[in-house]
């Protein structure tokens, strides 16, 4: 008994001289008293091995199991412990945040535009973005670093190799997976404070109401004009703020469409599209990488300011920026009487 005590002693010296983890000491000490016990159980009666580690298998035995239940004891004893601690603790308010956040939104909390309320107000919201693309990518990326409590995302399409140039959330190793899901879990990874509902689909008339109407803001990052169109008359009609871009080349364009608070709606500024030969996709024309980060960047601010009530946003402005000569110019955009989608049905309160 001495013996194994020694050795033992000596493995768990060795154990935290060596740094090794509590449940690796442990093991050591396992395996010893298990090699004991194989001793006693294969050498013959009266060994000197055997009469020097106890002499008696049941005494190992009888030892083991008395250490297993002092372990069960006390491992039940602190379950117990915890749940009585936890039923004491009052719940966080669910108006308070935790230090790690606080700690994370601290840059916006100083903020007097922002602030503790306007943080709150951001926890609150709900975002949904349509495209997870060059411009959906930073918007996505930029929501979920400011703590926008629910960020939806829809999008049909994978992320392919020809993508990374400008859509900086997905990886290569994404490549062949759907972008939502790409993108959901980058998000996740920045922030997990936040709710992530990815919807791996094509936005269609037939979804388009149910969807927007769970969500505050729409954003539109998307690539094509009938879901552009589709995309306003849903949010036109369920009074939700459209917060709109494009890109194509060096240029991008970025406004706020909230025609229930007396804007105009996107079919205002542009009631028909424009021919597909004037407007070449950026498969066709090719866009500089960095712009989508750009236009991208500030939909996700105009959101946050739309959120906050923070400044001035883009209502009723059309704001152009020209990358490769590197102006910006604003120009004023009015609703329009005629408008087929907002026009005469009540969703102008203000002018």
């Amino acid at each position: 008994m001495i013996m194994v005590g020694a050795m033992a002693a000596a493995l768990w010296g060795i154990g935290m001289l060596m740094g090794a983890p509590m449940r690796a000491r442990w093991t050591m000490l396992a395996m010893l008293i298990g090699a004991v016990i194989l001793g006693h159980l294969v050498l013959p009666d009266g060994h000197p091995l055997r009469m020097a580690t106890g002499g008696d298998v049941r005494l190992w035995i009888m030892l083991i199991v008395f250490g297993g239940i002092i372990a069960g004891y006390r491992n039940l004893l602190g379950r117990v412990r915890a749940r009585a601690v936890s039923n004491t603790t009052p719940e966080q308010s669910p108006t308070s945040f935790s230090d790690t956040e606080l700690n994370r939104y601290a840059r916006h909390i100083i903020l007097r535009e922002v602030g503790g309320p306007g943080q709150k107000a951001l926890r609150d919201a709900s975002v949904l973005v349509v495209g997870a693309g060059g411009l959906g990518a930073p918007a996505l990326q930029y929501l979920a670093a400011a703590g926008v409590g629910t960020i939806g995302v829809i999008d049909d399409d994978l992320v392919e190799n020809a993508n990374l140039q400008r859509q900086v959330i997905h990886l290569d190793r994404s490549i062949g997976m759907p972008k939502v899901h790409s993108a959901a879990e980058a998000m996740r990874a920045q922030n997990p404070f936040v709710t992530v509902q990815p919807y791996h689909r094509r936005l269609t008339d037939e979804i388009a109401n149910d969807l927007f109407a769970e969500y505050d803001v729409i954003l539109d990052g998307t690539d094509n004009f009938d879901t552009r169109y589709l995309v306003n008359r849903t949010a036109a009609a369920l009074e939700k703020p459209l917060i709109a871009a494009a890109l194509t080349q060096w240029e991008g364009q970025i406004s706020v469409y909230d025609p229930a608070n007396g804007t105009p709606c996107y079919a205002c500024v542009f009631p028909v599209a424009p021919d597909a030969e004037l407007v070449p996709s950026c498969a066709e024309a090719g866009v500089i990488g960095p712009l989508p980060g750009v236009i991208g960047s500030m939909m996700a601010l105009e959101t946050i300011k739309l959120i906050t009530g923070a400044g001035d946003g883009l209502r009723g402005r059309l704001l152009i920026y020209d990358a490769l000569y590197a102006q910006t110019r604003t120009i004023a955009v009015k609703p329009r009487e005629d408008c087929a989608v907002c026009a005469g049905k009540g969703l102008r309160v203000s002018g």
